[in-house]
């Protein structure tokens, strides 16, 4: 099975991870500090606030930019429902905008959301391709809202020169082994304001902070969010070559940008020329005749060894999300749902794997390419 995504662990990772787990202080020590500020240096931002997933980052992102009960979030529904859940254990409640073409939160739609009660605009880069946040900024400056980018997708992505990460009031990354860069699990947060990272850190290590010798001061409600060092290890071993994996899986996306074009079968989402976008997926958005058969299509991918998956079903679609907020439709969001397919896309394969993969694909969607199409 090819999947769309997965993990590279070198031997030289293996040999960072044992030599850090060899040291005598596992957690809390020096690998910390030293992976929080080469993932600074490289995004280019002053600080990143490590934590044990990117779903801990999203939650201290949302405490820190001051969200508490009866505030709203105004975000996206196609995205891993911790962008959301992690708004309501803020104590806030969410809105769900429209999306694009692309699959990124569509910025003319977030006015007519905005109400006295917005607090944060969370934006989320898809599959690693950058949102348009300057429109963004400009229209929460003008509200007194601020934006949380969330690049979990996205560490490494830039447009115009400039890495996502380096211009949101707090943005946070995901290290899930599906990502470009792994720390098994793990995420950071990364700001350019001071009070944001000192209040992060205070809220990943139970709200305590020393004051001299053994002496300590609980002053906010904190978590246990902390990242080890061991895992830190792995994650700056892995960014010596985050570059050069981005770069691979850019040889495999422009394979398929090339072999795709014009097909009768589905549409790719087209980068801009000033972006570099990690390719974290590869989505292909299937013709409309073809979404009622979505699953028998995802089926027969399967068994052929494509380990195709879709990103993402609309958050307002979970059970919890109906019984909170009834019955919700964004329709943008669901004709990207019913059309979505993430293809194999990863520093792992070679240009045969993705040529098997387009076959492969060409081959199930023509088999299912029936004149009646679907009803819809």
């Amino acid at each position: 099975m090819i999947p769309y995504s997965r993990q590279q662990i070198t031997d030289s990772d293996i040999a960072a991870v044992v030599s850090a787990i060899k040291d005598d202080i596992l957690t809390g020590g020096d690998k910390v500090g030293e992976f929080e500020q080469a993932i600074a240096k490289y995004v280019g931002v002053k600080h990143v606030v490590a934590m044990n997933s990117a779903t801990s980052a999203l939650h201290v992102a949302y405490l820190a930019l001051g969200v508490r009960e009866g505030d709203e979030v105004v975000t996206t529904p196609i995205t891993f429902a911790a962008t959301a859940n992690a708004a309501l254990m803020a104590g806030a409640e969410v809105k769900f905008a429209p999306v694009r073409f692309d699959g990124n939160i569509d910025e003319n739609a977030l006015a007519s959301l905005i109400t006295p009660k917005t607090k944060v605009i969370t934006a989320v880069d898809f599959g690693g391709n950058p949102v348009n946040l300057d429109a963004i900024l400009k229209l929460a400056k003008q509200r007194g809202i601020k934006v949380l980018d969330d690049a979990s997708h996205a560490l490494g992505s830039s447009q115009g020169g400039v890495k996502v990460g380096a211009k949101a009031d707090v943005s946070i990354f995901s290290f899930h082994p599906v990502k470009p860069l792994t720390t098994f699990e793990g995420g950071a947060l990364a700001t350019n304001d001071d009070e944001i990272a000192r209040l992060a850190r205070l809220y990943r290590s139970h709200g305590i902070a020393k004051k001299r010798l053994w002496d300590s001061d609980q002053s906010v409600l904190g978590y246990n969010y902390r990242l080890p060092d061991v895992a830190c290890a792995l994650g700056l071993n892995q960014l010596k070559r985050l570059d050069e994996t981005i770069a691979a899986r850019e040889k495999i996306a422009k394979f398929y940008d090339e072999k795709f074009e014009k097909n009768p079968y589905f549409s790719t989402v087209k980068l801009p020329s000033d972006v570099v976008s990690s390719r974290h997926l590869y989505p292909i958005l299937l013709f409309r005749q073809f979404w009622c058969a979505k699953e028998d299509i995802f089926a027969a991918l399967h068994e052929r060894g494509i380990g195709v998956q879709v990103h993402y079903k609309p958050t307002y679609k979970f059970s919890f999300y109906r019984e909170r907020y009834g019955d919700i439709s964004v329709p943008s969001a669901e004709d990207f749902y019913a059309a979505e397919l993430s293809i194999p896309c990863h520093q792992c394969m070679s240009l045969e794997d993705a040529n098997f993969v387009a076959d492969a694909l060409f081959e199930v969607l023509k088999s299912f390419d029936t004149p009646q199409g679907c009803r819809v």
